[in-house]
């Protein structure tokens, strides 16, 4: 077996499981080795039922205590036991298995083993768990680990162990791609034991032994390939030399506003870079709100007035709308003769050949849009300028592939993602980097406050009296970690709940993951039209909705999220005149949670914010515990692999050329770059 085998090769891989791995992009057996765990359960001691937590997964082992019972509707069944044990009595209820009334009937001795939750009448209650009887046969997994994979409909976890097994025993591992100096000085494992230890370890140290392995050849792959698209870069000339332009000028002096300092430094570094003998490449970093929109409009119309086009690429249909009507608007209050255009993927066929035409002669000079800005039947007239908005949403060779419509265009690079300037430079290692580090002086500081579950109802009567002023509210649910299938259905209950809570005067909506383009950009327009008081969402809004109107922000569980996320989420707020609120939530008693959440609660500063989770982070952090999502690496999380990334950019800082073969046959060197930034 080798790693180029089709994954349909494996013995008990049909045509239909086949299918499913390739839902969740695993082709070859090569593809599924690298298809990391994103958490792992960990088979602990049983523990007296007093002695049990709220909102974690625990095991107990009790005695089965009165009658097991089947409760609610047809579609909603609700099976009841309780176990009782020397120190007292749990309830324990399983949704949609009625069939375990017959297997528990008998009575005995049983081990639990799942999340406990406190219910409204203060009662802690272990929901769904994993179930041992008779209990002896939890010993078998007792103080073992076992990966949780993410998973499609139709693929359970057993499957992808039973493929993954199959696949270690298969192929030579044994190989080793790290010269041996390079992996002694850092101390990392040889190949063959990461890539088990990854999948199968045997405890916690095998698991920090392996993943530091494999995060390590990770950012190492991505650093070279930063590298060598700089090298590239600092060779092309500037093909569309731009000079300031009086139009750019006079549109400054007549806005109602003055610029910050930070915007006016910037901006006059993007004008020098224009202008210079060298294509510009610079990435703009500014915390949620600093103003980087109008930077990226003063540019696009210095492009313009020059002769030559400028495109704009979003990440999500929603903000290249939202771009797109806000700069023609300005251009229409401004007076200013430009054309702008409108690409995105949900056009029909018809309004995206007229807008084709008005690109590639030349009649939209500035052009605003999503991933369709990049597609084949794209051709520009004379493209000088693009820019890229939230730059952490796109890959570098997505980058590139932009860059490569024009012949070697300026590349600006837009991200409200605040990422400390120590690791920027080596993530953002191919551009220049400028800082918006100052808000207008026209936005109020949202007030925070962090609370505990009790704080509920008067979070919901808060919402009711910001309703009745006109305003609206976002309430984020975390996504079920257990089980993909389960985020639509957890936010859809809530959302019924709260406006069960709410009553029929305030109109509440939910967004998810799960749900179709169109579906989703209706319920946004209704929400930004306030159709829609208060919109219940996953993390699909964490960039995207810009209604000035939205002044609190709920965020549920908000212990699971990590501070970068919380602040992003937070940033959808705020953005108006009135004063906003956010309201973090959390179910956790921890202390060190509250020291976490205490940092949001006392700053609005993201890169103050990111430092300071970066200082927080232990080596602990690493285990169970979902990835920041801000960099989508497989493995590696900027934040909590901070020290990593370090030591790989120290190792990419001493290899000669006589590394060059090694580097080669590193597996992912020519995608690397490709990493979602």
């Amino acid at each position: 077996m080798i790693e180029k085998t089709d994954i349909g090769d494996l013995k008990g891989i049909g045509e239909k499981t086949k299918k499913l791995f390739e839902k969740i992009n695993v082709h070859t057996v090569g593809d599924l080795i690298r298809y990391y765990p994103h958490g792992y359960d960990v088979y602990e001691e049983a523990v007296p039922i007093s002695e049990l937590e709220e909102d974690k997964i625990q095991t107990v082992t009790g005695a089965i205590y009165g009658r097991v019972q089947v409760s609610g509707s047809s579609r909603m069944q609700v099976t009841t036991l309780h176990v009782k044990d020397f120190t007292g009595t749990l309830k324990v209820i399983w949704f949609r298995m009625p069939f375990l009334r017959n297997t528990l009937s008998g009575g005995g001795v049983i081990t639990l083993r799942g999340r406990v939750v406190r219910k409204k009448t203060g009662d802690l209650v272990m929901e769904h768990p994993e179930m041992f009887y008779p209990s002896a046969k939890y010993e078998e997994k007792l103080h073992t680990l076992q990966p949780v994979y993410g998973l499609t409909a139709g693929l359970s976890n057993n499957m992808v162990m039973k493929a993954m097994k199959q696949a270690l025993d298969g192929l030579d591992l044994t190989r080793e791609i790290l010269p041996d100096s390079l992996r002694l000085k850092y101390g990392l494992a040889e190949y063959n034991y990461a890539v088990r230890g990854i999948h199968f370890p045997e405890d916690k140290e095998v698991f920090y032994h392996a993943r530091e392995r494999l995060v390590f050849e990770e950012f190492l792959e991505f650093i070279l390939s930063i590298r060598r698209l700089k090298e590239k870069n600092e060779r092309l000339d500037n093909n569309y030399p731009m000079q300031s332009r009086p139009e750019v000028q006079k549109f400054l002096e007549n806005l109602p506003f003055e610029l910050t300092g930070a915007q006016q430094k910037v901006w006059k570094e993007i004008e020098k870079d224009l202008g210079s003998d060298k294509t510009m490449s610079r990435l703009v970093q500014g915390d949620v709100g600093s103003g980087k929109t109008i930077v990226a409009v003063l540019a696009l119309m210095n492009a313009a007035f020059n002769g030559y086009q400028g495109a704009m690429m979003a990440p999500t249909e929603v903000l290249a709308r939202q771009h797109y009507e806000n700069i023609t608007k300005m251009f229409e209050d401004y007076d200013i003769p430009i054309k702008v255009e409108l690409l995105t993927g949900s056009m029909t066929a018809k309004e995206k050949r007229r807008a084709y035409d008005r690109i590639e002669c030349g009649l939209a000079k500035i052009i605003i849009g999503t991933h369709a800005l990049i597609q084949g039947a794209v051709s520009y007239d004379n493209l000088g300028l693009v820019i890229t908005d939230e730059q952490h949403r796109f890959g570098v060779k997505q980058r590139e592939t932009f860059a490569l419509k024009g012949g070697e265009p300026h590349v600006l690079v837009m991200s409200a993602t605040p990422i400390p300037r120590t690791l920027a430079i080596i993530l953002y290692g191919d551009l220049d980097i400028s800082v918006i580090d100052e808000l207008p002086a026209n936005r109020l500081p949202i007030k925070n406050c962090v609370v505990d579950t009790g704080y509920r109802n008067k979070a919901y009567n808060f919402m009711k009296k910001q309703i009745a002023e006109g305003r609206q509210c976002y309430v984020i649910c975390p996504m079920v970690e257990e089980s993909e299938t389960m985020e639509a259905e957890n936010v859809t209950d809530y959302t019924v709940a709260l406006q069960e809570e709410m009553g029929d005067q305030i109109q509440v909506a939910c967004l998810h993951g799960k749900m179709k383009q169109a579906q989703k950009d209706d319920i946004i327009d209704r929400f930004g039209r306030n159709e829609i008081q208060i919109l219940v969402s996953t993390t699909v809004i964490e960039v995207g909705i810009d209604v000035p109107n939205a002044t609190v922000m709920m965020i549920e569980n908000a212990e699971r999220f990590g501070l970068a996320q919380l602040h992003q989420l937070r940033g959808r707020v705020g953005r108006g005149k009135y004063q906003s609120y956010c309201i973090f939530m959390s179910a956790s008693k921890s202390k060190e949670t509250k020291e976490r959440l205490d940092i949001l609660n006392h700053s609005n500063d993201g890169f103050k914010i990111a430092s300071e989770d970066l200082r927080l982070r232990g080596p602990g952090d690493l285990f169970g515990i979902r990835q920041s999502g801000l960099m989508n690496f497989k493995l590696g999380d900027i934040y909590q692999d901070a020290k990593i990334l370090q030591m790989a950019n120290e190792a990419a800082d001493q290899l000669t050329e006589e590394d060059e073969e090694w580097i080669r046959k590193l597996p992912n060197y020519e995608n690397a770059a490709g990493v979602v930034i």
